[in-house]
């Protein structure tokens, strides 16, 4: 039997449309933003939780995960998920301070001693855990927060300067994000902030408009900025902390089965976060030097700490953070 073309293109939109259907024919279905490329701890975090989600659920939950920014930037996003229209999002939780200020307090130089001392005091069921996820619902984001975490350290590139001792960075104009916390951090140093979105990074060193640069090793590689900004110094000045959320409206409609299994798969996806930040944070280096010429030096962070650790409380104290500080401090 002959079939027209045009009866073969409605076969294959169907048959396309059949499988869009099959693969959201569940009782809960998620779509999960992440901001940056793989390889990255955030991406490998949201594909744990659709494996483990759809497996445990057995096919009561359906996700799809959107990363490198393919729902926007997470300014934009976040809202979206406080209405709805996006269910969950992994990101940076800096990234979140203008919806919830307290967030800020994780811009920070040198507030943590290392990886494994961040998530011991901020995974689910902690006191920090705890204030975060209030200050979401006080705040009135819509979101719910379900882990904060670790997901490798924060080191600085240069696109001319290859940086060892703070002196270098006199008057280099550096990106920051929306935190304010990180703007005077860097500020503190001698620098001068310029406040640039993620997705426009790139295009912003390759034009000048910013100098240098902070990131983690993964944002760093897989988004190529070795290619405008080679001069990588590990001053690991930060490490970076992660929150895994769900818009709240998605999460009262689900039922409590489901409610418990979404907050105990992220919990379980904030460890598998801190493995692979480890991973990556011990391999990226060298290929970053082997593969791509990156220059990477190793700067003296005694002398980096000494300079910044004397204005936590009063950054804290400035931003209206001391209670934060006093929290993740012990103090």
């Amino acid at each position: 039997m002959k079939i027209n073309r045009r009866a073969s293109l409605a076969l294959a939109f169907g048959t396309l449309l059949a499988g869009t259907t099959g693969a959201w024919a569940a009782d809960v279905n998620l779509r999960i933003h992440t901001l940056v490329k793989s390889p990255h701890p955030y991406n490998d975090m949201a594909d744990y939780l659709k494996a483990t989600l759809e497996e445990k659920s057995e096919g009561r939950i359906a996700v799809k995960v959107f990363d490198s920014g393919q729902l926007g930037q997470d300014p934009a996003v976040i809202g979206e998920v406080g209405l709805g229209t996006i269910d969950m999002m992994v990101s940076t939780a800096s990234n979140a301070a203008g919806e919830v200020p307290e967030l800020s307090i994780f811009t920070m130089p040198y507030l943590f001693a290392g990886m494994d001392e961040a998530l011991a005091i901020l995974e689910p069921g902690t006191p920090a855990h705890d204030h975060f996820a209030a200050a979401f619902a006080d705040r009135g984001t819509g979101v719910k927060l379900l882990a904060l975490g670790p997901a490798g350290t924060r080191n600085m590139a240069a696109v001319d300067v290859s940086v060892t001792t703070p002196d270098q960075l006199d008057g280099l104009r550096m990106r920051t994000t929306q935190s304010p916390m990180d703007a005077a951090t860097w500020s503190a140093l001698g620098m001068l902030p310029v406040s640039v979105a993620w997705g426009e990074l790139y295009a912003a060193m390759q034009t000048g408009v910013a100098d240098a640069m902070e990131s983690s090793l993964p944002g760093y590689s897989g988004s190529k900025l070795y290619e405008v900004a080679p001069n990588l110094a590990l001053t690991q000045h930060q490490v970076q902390i992660h929150h895994i959320s769900i818009s709240q409206r998605t999460f009262d409609k689900m039922p409590e089965d489901l409610q418990q299994l979404v907050v105990d798969t992220a919990r379980e996806a904030n460890l598998h976060g801190l493995e692979k930040a480890e991973e990556y944070d011990g391999a990226l280096v060298e290929t970053l030097k082997k593969d791509h010429g990156v220059t990477v030096s190793q700067p003296d962070k005694a002398a980096f700490s000494t300079r910044l650790e004397p204005i936590q409380s009063e950054l804290a104290a400035q931003l209206d953070l001391e209670a934060e500080y006093k929290l993740l401090k012990g103090k």
